[in-house]
């Protein structure tokens, strides 16, 4: 059964991101809020040991899909709201995995300062062309993703598994999706980003699994 929930999943991406490609819009806002049920799906058959953070950490995504759909900026900062929580359980899924006296932090601290310059670099490129009251809300979410992409890096440092690199590269994918994201919403020049949309997406989609995917093969 967890195979036919994989297979739907790649399906379903395949059909999404093809419509991001095309930049049919319509089509693409159909089929996006099937996509984090099929990998909450295929996680609850494929784990023997269930954590209720993973699966609310994926299921606040999949509200915030649906939340970005609708345009304004009220829906994008209810959606932002929404991912911002998903990476607070993100956070608390790694944490708990952490061995805190392994980390190394000559590597974390140079990876703070990494992931936080990034995000400024990103909202003062799109100050010129962004509402003022959206740019502070966008920060400290950017400063949220970058936190748990952090805590990843720690579990990987404290685990050295291949689980852990699978969920860390699926980390930074969902780092590189919503900087895209912003790019491609608010930057003046918006083809500075290749296909727009099926960029964030592919991206998004792939991080998300390979999060869940990561933890799976920790024995989460």
């Amino acid at each position: 059964m967890k195979y036919i929930f994989l297979i739907l999943l790649v399906f379903v991406s395949a059909i999404h991101l093809y419509h991001s490609w095309i930049d049919d819009s319509a089509k693409r806002k159909f089929t996006k809020p099937f996509l984090l049920p099929l990998i909450i799906a295929y996680y609850a058959l494929c784990t023997e040991n269930f954590s209720w953070l993973l699966v609310i950490a994926l299921a606040a995504s999949w509200l915030g899909d649906v939340l970005l759909i609708p345009k304004g900026n009220g829906w994008f900062t209810a959606g932002g709201i929404s991912f911002m929580i998903t990476h607070f359980l993100f956070i608390a899924v790694y944490a708990m995995r952490v061995d805190f006296s392994k980390v190394k932090w000559i590597l974390v601290i140079p990876a703070v300062i990494l992931y936080y310059g990034i995000s400024a670099i990103i909202i003062k490129s799109l100050k010129p062309s962004t509402p003022k009251m959206m740019l502070i809300p966008m920060y400290v979410y950017l400063l949220a993703n970058s936190t748990m992409n952090v805590f990843s890096l720690m579990q990987l440092i404290s685990l050295r598994s291949a689980g852990a690199i699978v969920a860390f590269i699926g980390a930074i994918l969902f780092f590189i999706s919503d900087c895209t994201l912003f790019l491609v919403r608010y930057h003046k020049n918006k083809d500075l980003i290749f296909k727009k949309h099926f960029t964030v997406m592919i991206t998004y989609i792939i991080g998300e699994f390979l999060i869940a995917q990561g933890m799976l093969m920790s024995g989460v």
